[in-house]
């Protein structure tokens, strides 16, 4: 006998099965991933064919084991903005990337899909003003970080890696400088063959990101320059490939986007 459940969680993906159907992997906050199959999705005029990833749905569910069965849709929120610009759609992209390598199915995940909402969020409401690419870099870079102390893979920006003590970095000390060493973390001072130093300000600027909010000046503009949100770019993707042994391709796009409106606009 079949079961219907309800289940509500965002798409990450949706691909082919088999001929006529689909294939549905959402996030749910009680059994992480999930992957549901969407019968006759692919025939022309399906009521269940509109199904596309970074929705957030309602789905009425059939079936006991193996691969269940989506009856019913209903779209609870949609972001559509997220595909008007390539920086917000790698950026969420790269979310969905690295959720699909770090979540597993039947692992409840309640504050990691209410963190990656919040991000969606933000990037989605990026186009009701001018939209700004060094904002959509910024919060791609500070959703990994949140996902990544979700998911205990956290940036250690508190203490240096080698003596233990406090990472507080002495803004306006301009000859102090701190080394990102991608297996262990954090050592202050210059440190042989290491390829990523960090000021106090790139670390003040790296240690706010682990706080709620994007870092914005009392006027309004996004704190750092864009080569700086680069480098610290550059070390996210670094500590994944260390510790989580793969690439989130969405982060290099985003890389390459910016460098080349940069380049576009000499």
């Amino acid at each position: 006998m079949s079961v219907t459940q309800r289940v509500k969680g965002l798409s990450l993906k949706v691909g082919p099965l088999g001929e006529n159907d689909r294939l549905l992997t959402i996030l749910t906050e009680e059994n992480g991933i999930s992957r549901f199959a969407i019968p006759g999705a692919r025939k022309p005029k399906s009521r269940l064919g509109a199904t596309s990833p970074f929705n957030f749905l309602d789905l009425h569910i059939v079936g006991n084991k193996n691969l269940k069965r989506v009856t019913q849709i209903k779209i609870l929120k949609s972001y559509g903005n997220l595909g008007k610009n390539i920086e917000t759609l790698a950026a969420a992209q790269a979310i969905s990337e690295l959720i699909m390598i770090m979540v597993g199915t039947e692992e409840p995940q309640k504050d990691l899909l209410k963190v990656v909402l919040i991000h969606l969020d933000r990037l989605n409401e990026l186009h009701k003003t001018k939209f700004n690419s060094l904002e959509a870099l910024a919060i791609s870079v500070q959703s990994c970080i949140h996902l990544l102390a979700l998911g205990g893979y956290c940036l250690p920006l508190q203490n240096c890696c080698h003596s233990g003590s406090r990472l507080i970095p002495p803004i306006g000390e301009w000859s102090w400088k701190c080394s990102f060493i991608p297996e262990e973390g954090f050592a202050i001072g210059t440190i042989t063959n290491t390829s990523t130093e960090l000021n106090p300000s790139e670390l003040a600027l790296l240690q706010r990101l682990l706080q709620e909010k994007v870092p914005f000046h009392s006027n309004g503009n996004l704190l750092g320059p864009k080569n700086v949100w680069l480098k610290l770019l550059k070390i996210v993707e670094t500590w994944i490939e260390t510790h989580l042994q793969r690439r989130i391709t969405s982060l290099q796009m985003i890389r390459e986007v910016v460098i080349s409106n940069d380049l576009n606009t000499k």
